[in-house]
């Protein structure tokens, strides 16, 4: 009992002054109603056998606020629990040189700030503190609305009309451009020879018509 009490005011003197050889995280944390809490205390140096204690300030830190110890650990004797303290909710175990509180099915009067504490001497030091807040929803973060963008509108030029089958390449066209020049060539030759077949065959009539003039008239001589 003269532990618990020296405890509880030496808290009320010194809990407003944190210091970095604990270190306390997370400085603060929502939780669910009925759900677990894990609050974590790092000591900076080497404690060798010194204890731990775990102090509840259930309103914001001021000089008349009220303290509860809620537990220690010790290195021999692992948790050891405070007076009045609902010892199946509350565990502290250790982790190397991090000291961890947990807290299961918290309710909403679990809501305040959680301190870690070392007894020196003569000299207290305390974490600068863990604010848990239990509430029976937790807030949902809303998602930011995305402004919708107006698209551009481009303007697309006609595409020239693509010529479809095989392309024709240089030999092929000479190919053809030959072709054609021989069959110019060769309708040139037709055109000629019929030309002097026509020109002999008609000398050939004049000739037969003059011959028989020619035997009548020597005939008449």
């Amino acid at each position: 009992m003269r532990q618990r009490l020296w405890l509880l005011l030496a808290a009320q003197l010194a809990v407003v002054c944190g210091s970095s050889v604990l270190q306390q995280t997370p400085a603060y944390i929502q939780v669910q109603t009925n759900k677990m809490a894990m609050l974590s205390c790092e000591a900076k140096i080497s404690l060798g056998n010194m204890r731990i204690y775990w102090l509840r300030q259930r309103q914001a830190p001021s000089s008349d606020s009220h303290h509860e110890f809620l537990a220690l650990w010790d290195s021999t004797k692992g948790t050891v629990h405070g007076e009045e303290v609902e010892q199946e909710k509350i565990a502290v175990f250790r982790d190397a040189s991090r000291f961890i509180l947990n807290l299961t099915s918290v309710k909403p009067e679990d809501s305040g700030t959680y301190f870690c504490m070392i007894i020196g001497s003569p000299e207290l030091t305390f974490g600068k503190g863990t604010q848990l807040s239990v509430v029976d929803f937790l807030p949902t973060t809303a998602q930011p609305t995305k402004k919708s963008t107006p698209k551009k509108r481009v303007c697309r030029l006609p595409r020239p009309a693509t010529q479809k089958g095989p392309l024709c390449s240089p030999i092929t066209l000479g190919l053809l451009v030959a072709g054609v020049l021989v069959l110019l060539v060769s309708l040139g030759v037709a055109i000629h020879l019929y030309c002097r077949r026509r020109r002999a065959r008609l000398r050939f009539i004049k000739h037969l018509r003059l011959h028989p003039l020619e035997k009548r008239s020597r005939l008449d001589y």
